[in-house]
């Protein structure tokens, strides 16, 4: 049974979305703010974490960086309609995903399905998979390790799934939409911000200047393109 933490300090939204969660057969740990949900983190590691940005103590920003600090698990921020803001420095913070209130449980059910197995797929990954070399970037997906000139780079889930499908299309420009729907695992119908902050973080992981990539390019209008030899 897969756990999930849930850290928001709405009571009737935290019970509310419990209810719906364990009925769809996950074991829902709670916390009210951003220090609990922190203590709950390290008491027992969750599959999964939800997470609302708006807390009484702890900015959500800061209890995100702090969770991405210590762990890959994928993290879905929780969001108010309006907070456009908000959104990307979620995304920008170290969030995998994002769902806006008032939240649709069957939704929110989706994503967290996507997510988790994506994150079964990479422990479970092939180990005869051989190392794939673009310029200095070594990818071994049979380890979900990525490396920088020998040094290890780390990663989320979501950005080694990020990278992962660009590699498996060099050359080939990708659109936002295909990635949505390869990368996070459901047909997204939303606007591109998910992945251009993704792929910014990515930048800053494995470009030598992100600000000019020679790696992972822009084709504008359409999409991303990994160019294998830097």
């Amino acid at each position: 049974m897969n756990s999930l933490l849930f850290i928001e300090d709405d009571d009737h939204i935290r019970l509310a979305l419990r209810l719906v969660l364990e009925d769809e057969g996950y074991r829902v740990r709670e916390a009210a703010d951003g220090r609990s949900g922190l203590a709950a983190f390290h008491a027992e590691e969750p599959d999964l974490v939800l997470l609302d940005l708006r807390l009484p103590d702890i900015s959500g920003f800061d209890v995100c960086r702090a969770l991405r600090a210590m762990s890959i698990v994928p993290i879905i921020m929780v969001t108010a309609q309006t907070d456009t803001q908000d959104m990307v420095a979620g995304l920008e913070a170290g969030a995998d995903d994002y769902v806006t209130k008032p939240v649709v449980p069957k939704e929110l059910a989706a994503r967290i399905r996507a997510h988790l197995r994506r994150a079964q797929l990479i422990g479970a990954a092939d180990s005869t998979s051989p190392s794939e070399i673009f310029g200095d970037i070594d990818v071994r997906r049979d380890q979900g390790l990525v490396f920088k000139g020998g040094k290890e780079v780390s990663l989320t889930k979501t950005e080694f799934n990020l990278l992962c499908e660009f590699a498996d299309y060099p050359n080939i420009v990708l659109s936002r939409d295909q990635l949505l729907e390869r990368v996070w695992g459901y047909d997204y119908l939303g606007d591109s911000r998910l992945v251009d902050a993704h792929v910014r973080r990515l930048r800053v992981k494995i470009e030598d200047q992100p600000d000019e990539p020679r790696l992972i390019v822009t084709v504008r209008g359409i999409g991303y393109r990994l160019m294998p030899v830097i």
